[in-house]
C-alpha cells in the first residue's frame, strides 16, 4: 500500500510517502493562505512523485468528527475547520482520505510502532510550545465524548494557568529573556543550566516540577501503565529520568507508589505525526 502523506501545521506542511511500513522523501512547504492553495500544494507534491497513490492520509490540528466528516475546533489554519473537508479532498483528487488530530496521529505511531507497542493503557504527551495529549485504552484512542480525551494541555495548577502555559521549555526560555533583557530558546537555556547560571537553573528545575505534577493529576486519574513523551524537549537524554524521579516521589507522598507508569521518551519525533496518519488510514479507524 502506497500513500501520500500529510502533516498540517501552522507555518508548514509536512509531506512524505508511505509504503511498506516505511516513511520517506519526507520534505515540507509553507502553509498556504487558503484552502484553494492548499488544496494545489498537495496537488504539486502528488504529480511531483512517480508513484500511484491508493489514498492521502492526513494529520492536522483541531477535534476530528469521523461521523460528521470534518475539523471541527480551531487552529492557525483557520479555513480547514467547520466545511465538509473530506468530501472535498476526495472529489479534488479522486482517492479516499482519512484525516486525524495531529497529537492523536503521533500517539497512534507510538503505541503502533514505537515505544507503546507492548502495552495497554497509554497517556501519550506532547510537549512543545503548548502541550497536547492523547489517550489510549486497551490500545484504543479515546476521544471522549466531546473529542476532547487527551487535551492535557488544559490541565490547571492552583494558580489557574494551564499545562500549555506554564509547563514547557518555551515558556522557560522566555521567562529567562524577560528577566535577563536577553533572547535565549530552550537549547540556550539548558546551556546556561549546565553552566552553573542560578536562574536558568531555577527555571528549569521548576519546569520539571511542574511537568511532574501534571503527570500526577494524569496518572491519578485515568492510571495508565506507560505515559509516553513527545515535543522537541523529549530529545533531551535525561528527561523520562527526571519526571519518574519526581512522579515517583509525589506517588509515595500519597502512598500510592504501586501505581507508578513507566515514563519513556517517544521514537519517532518529528515523524510521528505522519506516521500515525498512514496507520489511521490503514487501520480505517478501527483504533478510535
Amino acid at each position: 500500500m502506497s500513500l501520500v502523506v500529510f502533516d498540517i501545521g501552522g507555518t508548514t506542511v509536512k509531506h512524505g510517502i508511505w509504503e511498506n511500513q516505511v516513511l520517506s522523501e519526507v520534505a515540507a512547504f509553507p502553509t498556504p493562505d487558503t484552502f484553494e492553495a492548499l488544496l494545489e500544494a498537495f496537488q504539486q507534491v502528488i504529480n511531483e512523485s512517480d508513484q500511484t497513490f491508493e489514498g492521502i492520509a492526513i494529520s492536522a490540528p483541531g477535534a476530528v468528527d469521523q461521523e460528521q466528516r470534518k475539523i471541527l475546533g480551531i487552529s492557525a489554519v483557520d479555513y480547514i475547520h467547520q466545511r465538509p473537508i473530506f468530501a472535498e479532498l476526495e472529489e479534488y483528487f479522486g482517492l479516499p482520505v482519512t484525516i486525524e488530530n495531529d497529537a492523536n496521529c503521533a500517539g497512534i505511531a507510538e503505541v503502533e510502532l514505537g515505544v507503546g507497542k507492548d502495552a495497554q493503557n497509554i497517556a501519550f504527551v506532547v510537549i512543545g510550545t503548548g502541550v497536547g495529549g492523547a489517550l489510549f485504552v486497551h490500545r484504543k484512542l479515546y476521544k471522549g465524548s466531546h473529542l476532547f480525551g487527551g487535551e492535557v494541555g488544559l490541565l490547571k495548577s492552583q494558580n489557574e494557568q494551564t499545562f500549555s502555559q506554564n509547563g514547557t521549555l518555551v515558556k522557560a526560555a522566555n521567562f529567562y529573556s524577560e528577566q535577563t533583557n536577553t533572547k535565549v530558546d530552550g537549547k540556550e537555556l539548558y546551556a546556561l543550566k549546565e553552566n552553573g547560571d542560578p536562574l536558568a537553573e531555577r527555571l528549569v528545575n521548576e519546569m520539571y516540577q511542574i511537568m511532574a505534577n501534571n503527570l500526577y493529576n494524569i496518572q491519578v486519574m485515568f492510571d495508565p501503565e506507560l505515559i509516553v513523551l513527545g515535543g522537541g524537549i523529549s530529545r533531551r537524554p535525561e528527561l523520562a529520568a527526571e519526571l519518574t524521579n519526581r512522579l515517583s516521589e509525589q506517588l509515595k507522598k500519597e502512598g500510592v507508589e504501586e501505581i507508578m507508569p513507566a515514563i519513556k521518551c517517544c521514537k519517532f519525533h518529528n515523524d510521528a505525526n505522519l506516521i500515525g496518519a498512514a496507520l489511521n488510514f490503514k487501520f480505517k479507524g478501527t483504533l478510535l
